[in-house]
């Protein structure tokens, strides 16, 4: 027995410490190692293996007692002894692992989502989070943190306990633009947080009151162009998706417009119905709902094409070539979560978009379904931050 589970050991052995490298290296080869893993049989192979490094300890302890008697060798006694701590220790810290992944969730999962109820950022995040509450057995709480641009709730996030039970649900620029735009930022994007997955992504849409003399994009524009420094728009806070897809628009139609911030994309959308503003470009998600119920006149989309929640709205690219904008929104943890945990959380979310039911709910509300691993999503938002710090410093766009 004794040498048949030092072979299970020096078989076991090399794949546990290939697997641990392959975790602390962020591989993303590590996901379909942990798919594998998940199989009814190789749990039971690895319980069996399990038990075999126990009677392998246990026959270790016994060649010990009667080999290496303190009388016969004292200097082995101690190695014999190191070696039985070494293997103990392993053995523990294997179960240990494997209890901590399989083990969390044990109590709810907080996502704080930095802006007010009625925006896309947060449909997003309650969608997400009523699948992921089957999924888990425990139940995700929303917490809305609205706030320059989505910087309050940042802030927030950044100091949480990295133990998985707080995580960040914020739209793109909050983790993308924020840093270029605020110069007293409360945290790093870069060093504050980990990505976990991308959930969704999806349009925005350019819209005016029901009652507005607005009728397309291209007469918005040439109001504006006839008036300049008369429109006004609202946006969901400074650096927020919606402020800058708006300074986009303004930017390529070449208007002379004025920003109003609000402290969210719900409050925005009021705002617009109620008169406040003269337009708002906002995401399809938080619009949709007063698109349909006739408070607001949809003018274009900000994708290439029409898209199928809005049939007969144009794209804003046919009436200023080249225009283009999409927003997302996904996970982020505070660094220092445990790599098991995002691991999970990045595959259960996977799992979740991929079900019928959560795809029609966000196709309904404009969006598609992302899911990349945390190592596509940090790449990502490199390249995404990249773009932001160009168009930042080219519409000067600061808070001091």
């Amino acid at each position: 027995m004794h040498r048949l589970s030092g072979i299970a050991l020096a078989l076991f052995l090399p794949v546990h410490f290939w697997a641990l490298g392959q975790a602390l290296q962020g591989e993303a080869t590590l996901e379909s190692f942990l798919r594998w893993s998940e199989q009814p049989l190789v749990k039971a192979s690895e319980w069996a293996i399990v038990l075999l490094l126990a009677a392998h300890l246990t026959g270790g302890v016994r060649i010990l007692m009667i080999e290496f008697l303190p009388w016969r060798d004292w200097q082995k006694t101690l190695a014999a002894l190191a070696a039985a701590a070494a293997l103990a220790i392993g053995l523990l810290f294997v179960l240990s692992s494997t209890a901590h992944a399989q083990g969390w969730p044990q109590k709810p999962v907080k996502f704080i989502v930095p802006f007010p109820p009625g925006g896309a950022t947060d449909i997003s995040a309650r969608l997400l989070g009523q699948k992921l509450t089957e999924i888990w057995g425990q139940t995700v709480l929303i917490e809305n943190r609205g706030g320059a641009g989505g910087s309050v709730g940042a802030a927030e996030a950044a100091k949480a306990a990295p133990d998985g039970y707080t995580l960040f649900f914020p739209s793109g620029s909050v983790v993308t633009a924020n840093q270029y735009i605020y110069a007293n930022l409360n945290y790093d994007p870069e060093k504050d947080f980990v990505p976990v997955t991308n959930v969704v992504s999806g349009p925005q849409v350019l819209t005016v009151p029901a009652n507005s003399p607005y009728k397309s994009v291209k007469d918005l524009i040439e109001s504006g162009r006839a008036n300049p420094g008369k429109l006004y728009f609202g946006h969901a806070g400074i650096g927020s998706q919606t402020h800058l897809a708006a300074e986009n628009f303004v930017f390529q139609a070449k208007l002379d417009a004025t920003a109003v911030p609000y402290k969210g994309e719900g409050p925005g959308l009021a705002a617009l119905v109620g008169g406040e503003t003269h337009f708002f470009v906002g995401n399809v998600a938080a619009s949709i709902g007063h698109i349909k119920g006739g408070r607001l006149r949809a003018l274009g989309v900000t994708s290439k094409a029409e898209i199928p929640q809005l049939p007969g709205v144009p794209p804003i690219a046919s009436v200023v070539p080249g225009f283009e904008n999409t927003g997302w929104f996904g996970i982020v943890a505070p660094r220092g979560t445990p790599k098991d945990v995002i691991q999970k959380v990045y595959l259960d979310t996977r799992k979740a978009l991929q079900d019928a039911v959560m795809k029609e709910k966000f196709f309904a509300q404009g969006l598609a379904p992302v899911g990349n691993s945390p190592e596509e999503m940090g790449r990502a938002m490199k390249e995404e931050s990249e773009l932001w710090k160009n168009v930042v410093k080219a519409r000067n766009i600061h808070v001091k």
